[in-house]
């Protein structure tokens, strides 16, 4: 059992992660809602332009890690002066590595969309939406290295409250650019883009008023970062950024390997990842909030403290995701029926919905525990690991059972789902073992 002042203190700094993050798919959710009425051709391309979106700000985003894991260590430490030093740093490298990315991939795009899926009109529409996306990319990059500060100094309120303004304007951008309502251009799945980009750049420039407002004290925008804490930064957040490169492009991939089975199938795949995104979120966000309270306990010198934080978010996650887990697996149905655009879409994602809600309770433990390691400072070997159970094992047996034994969308579904298990329990495996305690940052 955990006692009661851990799990008021787990809660009062995850539910606000938690809540952001489910915000933040949530209206994914609203876009498909949006983009179903443009037809399954449409809802294909937001589905495989959005991934590749999070595949070309992947690496960037492992800043947040860096500065989240610095931060904590250092509010342990009791260093409240220079608490925002890492986030000054983790800001300019998200700048510059943000303004180079965009400026590259954005011309890059319209050749390489065609090796996402062979469908001509999924190509089309899909390039031009995904370029839009490329020139949100830099705030992107700035919003993650903002909510690692406020995660690491517990201030996590203030990360949910800008996550929900800026998914308020990307809703009502949404409705008045795809379909031009209220006197605005009629851009179709253009409009969904734009819609995000702008609602990006307002949560930019609301995280800058409220670091000036709040994180002055601490040294925000006191200096410019120095050549070692740049280098510290890269090194801390590096890890993590490959790692979620990989990951994210190996949906990508999964996307791609599902596409050769059909459209409909990619639509679906589209629907539930997006769903299953919803509910798992929670596990993300308590793993962050794991991943400050380890810190904090590491920068006190208290081990036993930091290992028994993991342990504890890590059951708290478990019952959670098990109870948001019930619908998915007893009424496919009604979760599918607002975002299906057709019966042929909702009855190719019924079983693989359930799939979804049986695996997602264990799901839960291996999200949380990454995030623990990362919090101390472990980002080498959650790299490791998780590249190797979805690159060298997952993704290999999926592509070839798909083209060479023809199984379909089910069993391949099926797949990722154990691969998903293979990773909970090697990550518990890590963790006892504690290596991880003798990290320095």
């Amino acid at each position: 059992m955990i006692k009661v002042d851990r799990s008021r203190q787990i809660f009062t700094l995850a539910l606000p992660i938690m809540g952001g993050m489910v915000s933040q798919n949530i209206l994914n959710l609203v876009d498909i809602f949006f983009v179903k009425s443009l037809g399954d051709v449409a809802l294909a391309a937001a589905g495989i332009g959005g991934f590749a979106n999070f595949v070309s700000v992947a690496l960037i985003l492992g800043v947040s890690t860096g500065v989240q894991a610095t931060v904590a260590r250092r509010m342990g430490e009791g260093e409240k002066s220079k608490l925002a030093i890492p986030l000054n740093t983790g800001l300019f490298i998200a700048l510059v590595a943000g303004l180079i990315f965009a400026s590259v991939l954005y011309f890059a795009t319209p050749f390489l969309f065609p090796f996402l899926n062979n469908d001509p009109q999924v190509v089309v529409q899909g390039s031009s939406y995904l370029q839009v996306r490329m020139l949100g990319l830099v705030f992107i990059g700035l919003n993650f290295a903002f909510r690692g500060f406020w995660n690491g100094i517990n201030q996590s309120k203030i990360y949910m409250s800008t996550l929900i303004v800026m998914h308020v304007i990307n809703a009502l951008l949404n409705y008045m650019l795809i379909f031009g309502n209220w006197g605005a251009p009629e851009l179709g799945l253009e409009g969904a883009a734009w819609g995000t980009n702008i609602s990006l750049l307002c949560g930019t420039l609301l995280y800058l008023y409220l670091g000036l407002r709040i994180a002055r004290p601490n040294g925000f925008l006191a200096r410019i970062p120095s050549k070692d804490e740049i280098v510290q930064m890269i090194r801390l957040s590096l890890p993590s950024g490959v790692q979620q490169l990989f990951f994210s492009a190996g949906l990508l991939a999964f996307y791609g390997i599902v596409g050769r089975i059909g459209t409909t199938e990619l639509a679906a795949a589209n629907i539930l990842t997006n769903i299953m995104l919803v509910c798992i979120l929670p596990s993300m966000g308590l793993g962050l909030a794991s991943a400050s309270l380890v810190g904090q306990a590491l920068g006190r010198k208290d081990v036993e403290d930091a290992s028994q934080w993991g342990w504890d978010v890590t059951k708290v996650g478990f019952l959670l995701i098990g109870a948001l887990s019930i619908p998915m697996c007893f009424f496919p149905e009604l979760v599918l029926a607002p975002f299906s655009p057709g019966p042929e879409v909702l009855e190719a994602a019924r079983l693989p919905l359930i799939i979804t809600g049986l695996y997602m309770p264990l799901d839960s433990i291996g999200l949380i525990l990454l995030n623990s390691l990362l919090g101390a400072g472990d980002s080498k070997s959650v790299m490791r690991i998780s590249m190797t159970l979805q690159w060298a094992i997952f993704l290999p047996i999926a592509i070839i059972s798909v083209e060479l034994a023809g199984v379909g969308f089910i069993a391949v579904w099926g797949m990722q789902a154990a691969y998903r298990l293979m990773q909970s329990i090697v990550f518990s495996l890590k963790w006892k073992q504690g290596a991880w305690a003798a990290i320095k940052i």
